[in-house]
């Protein structure tokens, strides 16, 4: 038995333990690899073809450069984001599944649905805010011409002389696109026909199709059809207006609501739990891919921001965002079960 006992062979024994990952006592084992060392998948909880979508898709390819992996776009849509968020929330915190929420996900939802499958607080660890957008009212340029519809104001006259008659598209119970239509419906008292789908893309489909009357898209989704004139915009739900439509007026100035804001924003988020080295090196790696010519003009141009903060800040802003959004529910009376 002595021969087997050998340095060499204890040597080639814990070899052969660690290729098949078996613990032997006594065995000291080699020190994990390093971050990333597999494909990381980013859960879009959106179907292809929405403002989520988009921006995924663009940071995809950055990631996968500099950190030497393949970082996979995976869409998980319906149930407004939750479906994809749950996903996300239940992973594995180790780095590699990514959530790139909306202010849906991790500002409306939790007060607008009566159950949520995720505490959009607890469940996540922010990394970093990637981009805000203003979102755009829009209608089938066709359709809006004719029914006589050329100004908000042409649009809330003819929704208050045909109560019901107007479809609202969104991508899904609780997206800022469904809440900014919300809110503009209880400010100036007019009813729509809600019409929730699994994403800004099927919902944009029957809006160019001529299915669909109104929509509070995200404007980078929305904006190639604005240039090619298949969609007429009539006013963006930000603050102020959008740099890249300068002559479209904000909803509050349109239609005379003082106050009237709802824009968007998307970032990704890891599960509880994940390392804080992990957080770090994705806030840092993804700042500086937003950060790059090509990437910030392309973003730009579609009316997107560029952000990257920090992981920090992220969190400030997403508590704030649920603490807002609370108060634009409770007045839009807007409610899933």
């Amino acid at each position: 038995m002595t021969r087997f006992n050998t340095p060499r062979r204890r040597h080639l024994v814990a070899l052969a333990a660690l290729a098949a990952g078996i613990a032997l006592p006594g065995l000291a084992l080699a020190q994990a690899a390093p971050w990333p060392n597999k494909p990381v998948r980013i859960v879009v909880p959106f179907a292809p073809g929405g403002t989520t979508d988009i921006l995924a898709r663009v940071l995809a390819p950055e990631l996968s450069k500099t950190l030497g992996q393949s970082f996979v776009v995976d869409n998980r849509a319906g149930a407004g984001g939750n479906i994809g968020a749950e996903v996300v929330a239940k992973s594995p915190g180790d780095g590699y599944t990514l959530l790139m929420g909306t202010v849906g996900t991790h500002g409306i939802n939790k007060s607008l649905y009566a159950r949520l499958p995720y505490d959009p607080q607890k469940d996540f660890t922010p990394i970093t805010l990637v981009a805000g957008v203003p979102n755009v009212m829009v209608m089938n340029t066709k359709r809006a011409q004719e029914l006589g519809i050329n100004s908000v104001a042409d649009f809330v006259k003819y929704a208050k002389a045909n109560p019901g008659k107007l479809n609202m598209a969104s991508s899904g119970n609780g997206t800022s696109i469904h809440l900014a239509g919300e809110l503009f419906k209880s400010r100036t008292g007019i009813f729509m026909t809600h019409i929730p789908y699994r994403g800004s893309g099927p919902a944009m489909t029957d809006m160019l199709a001529g299915a669909m009357d109104v929509m509070f898209d995200n404007l980078p989704s929305a904006m190639p059809h604005i240039q090619a004139g298949t969609l007429k915009a009539f006013a963006v739900t930000s603050a102020v207006r959008s740099s890249v439509l300068p002559d479209v007026p904000t909803v509050a100035e349109a239609a005379r609501l003082p106050g009237f804001e709802a824009s968007s924003w998307f970032g990704l988020l890891a599960p509880a739990g994940t390392p804080a080295d992990v957080v770090n090196r994705l806030q840092q790696e993804t700042a500086k891919a937003l950060n790059l010519p090509a990437v910030k003009e392309r973003l730009v141009a579609q009316g997107a921001i560029p952000s990257g903060n920090t992981p920090q800040d992220f969190t400030r802003q997403i508590d704030a965002e649920i603490t807002k959004w609370a108060a634009v529910v409770k007045a839009s009376g807007a409610r899933v079960d």
